[in-house]
């Protein structure tokens, strides 16, 4: 679970990004809850030390360690891969810093 990459559809409330893109599920596989913590990801957002860039469907992304959500597992559509042990290594550096640990 941890590191799998999904499509969600975004809710786009207040500053959230509005339209379907993919979310990171951040929580290991032996947490288990009614819903998944997860990074949300964007092509347009402005490269940050806190939004590591990995390759999901063969286009570079950013994930968005400072736009973490709870979704219920059902929203998450369309399983499309997983990231490289490097690539969440950048996320948890990445979360490290968001979250100040």
């Amino acid at each position: 679970m941890r590191g799998e990459v999904y499509r969600v559809p975004a809710r786009g409330k207040g500053h959230e990004r509005r339209g379907r893109r993919y979310a990171v599920v951040l929580q290991p596989e032996w947490l288990s809850l009614s819903t998944w913590v997860v990074a949300f990801t964007s092509t347009s957002a402005r490269p940050t030390s806190f939004r590591p860039d990995v390759v999901i469907a063969g286009q570079r992304t950013l994930v968005l360690c400072d736009q973490l959500a709870t979704v219920d597992p059902q929203r998450l559509t369309e399983p499309s891969g997983a990231l490289t042990a490097e690539e969440l290594e950048r996320v948890d550096g990445a979360l490290t810093l968001v979250l100040d640990l």
